[in-house]
Parts: C-alpha cells; sequence; structure tokens
C-alpha cells in the first residue's frame, strides 16, 4: 500500500520559493520525499533554500527567474526532464482602497497574481501532457478568493479569478488526469503579510475575523500544498482548500 502523503520520486516545482509560503511549501515537499525545483527572482535565497532542501536528503534545483516573463517560464519548464507537480505560489499585494488604485500596482498585481499564474499552470500541464504523468497543479490563492475585503479591490480581483482559472483548467485537464486545486491561506506573518500585521489597528481587524482567533502558520498552509500533491488527494480537483481559522464561514 502507498503511503498517502509519501512524495518519493516526485519532481515538485515551487515558484516564489525563496521567501514565505513558497519557502516552507518547498520544506515540507522535501520532508515529505519531493526533489524540488526553486525558483525566485532572488539567487541568495534560493541558494539558502538549496543548501536546506538537500540537508533533508533531496535535490534541489534552483532557477532566479521572473514568473511574469512568459518566455522565460515556458522555456524553463519546458525544459525539465521530469515533473509531478507545481506550487503556483508567487504573488504579490498593494494594499489600497478602491478610490485610490494607481495603474502600476493594478497591473502588476494581474500581471504577478493572475497572468503569470496562468503561464505557469499552462507550461506545466503542458509538460505533464508530454511526460504522460497525472501532475497536480496547485494554485496558491487566498480567503480573498472567496470574500471582500477591505482595501483589496484589486488582490480580491486577481485571486477570485484565480479560483475560476482553477476551476475551468481542472475541467480540461481531468482527461489527462491532471489535477487543479487551490490553497487559500488566511493571513499569516509572512515577509509579504507581517508589515501590515504590525499595525495593532489591522491586526485587531484580522484576528476579531477570524473565529479561532489566531493566525495561520506557514507549516499549515505548506501541509495543504503536501496533500494536494500526495497519491491520498487523487480524486481532489477543482476546489479549494480553505485555511483561514473560520473567516469565511460566517
Amino acid at each position: 500500500m502507498t503511503a498517502p502523503f509519501d512524495l518519493t520520486g516526485q519532481t515538485i516545482l515551487v515558484t516564489g520559493a525563496g521567501r514565505g509560503l513558497g519557502r516552507s511549501a518547498a520544506l515540507m515537499l522535501a520532508e515529505s520525499g519531493a526533489d524540488i525545483v526553486a525558483v525566485s527572482r532572488t539567487l541568495s535565497e534560493l541558494e539558502t533554500l538549496k543548501a536546506e532542501v538537500e540537508a533533508a536528503g533531496q535535490s534541489c534545483q534552483i532557477a532566479p527567474l521572473d514568473v511574469t516573463d512568459r518566455a522565460a517560464v515556458r522555456t524553463f519548464i519546458g525544459g525539465l526532464t521530469a515533473l509531478h507537480g507545481v506550487i503556483n505560489n508567487a504573488g504579490w499585494n498593494n494594499p489600497q482602497h478602491a478610490l485610490d488604485v494607481d495603474d502600476e500596482s493594478f497591473d502588476r498585481i494581474v500581471d504577478l497574481n493572475l497572468r503569470a499564474a496562468f503561464t505557469v499552470a499552462q507550461a506545466a500541464a503542458k509538460k505533464f501532457v508530454a511526460l504522460k504523468v497525472p501532475g497536480s497543479i496547485v494554485n496558491m490563492s487566498s480567503q480573498m478568493g472567496h470574500v471582500g475585503g477591505p482595501l483589496r479591490s484589486a488582490y480580491c480581483m486577481s485571486k477570485f479569478g484565480l479560483e475560476g482559472m482553477t476551476k475551468a483548467m481542472a475541467v480540461d485537464l481531468a482527461e489527462h488526469g491532471i489535477r487543479v486545486n487551490t490553497v487559500a491561506p488566511t493571513f499569516v506573518a509572512t515577509p509579504l503579510a507581517g508589515p501590515f500585521l504590525e499595525n495593532p489597528e489591522f491586526r485587531s481587524f484580522v484576528l476579531g475575523s477570524i473565529p479561532m482567533g489566531k493566525l495561520a502558520t506557514e507549516d499549515q498552509i505548506a501541509g495543504a500544498c503536501v496533500y494536494l500533491c500526495a497519491p491520498v488527494s487523487a480524486m481532489t480537483t477543482g476546489t479549494s482548500i480553505i485555511v483561514d481559522g473560520g473567516w469565511t464561514a460566517k
């Protein structure tokens, strides 16, 4: 019987792997037996991750890559010799009131959170088909892909779009045995969200909105990613694992 969370023999690509949720996912996937392909813009962070993954006994290929560069993404993923899963994690936000969203912030959010996510997912799916692998695509969404929130009109738009993209791709790719899902975290004290949470008023709002009264941890999000790449989730596709302490249940 195959161990339900054993990823031995799998190669999994993680974008935005240098820090935060991407780094935690890469490390937990490696601890579960996967070899890692890590992509980020910052080489020094990738080199640190590589050492940690190799210390866990797994291989780690690193590539300093901007995932908004469509041609580079397609060339890189197309050149991989093995691929079984992808954690499509790279993302960005700039909280602004709907009346104040500027074009530069809007374009960056859409380019990274939605357009780049599609490019990575599509390129990975093509590689799975070429390799005849029933791969798993895990798109990093947000609880804000399920509800609205203050100062997040552009961000919510991008994550709602990601949720829709995930469902449609899951339908299209099911014939190839490819699964597509999202993980949708609440706030986690990552390098992206951490500075916002240092504001006492904002932190109070966040904790007051989570029925469990606490932030999620990076490991809790990484655990959902491991599940969606593992054999035990073979019939899970087109859905979202919402790790939000009950925020969206209200």
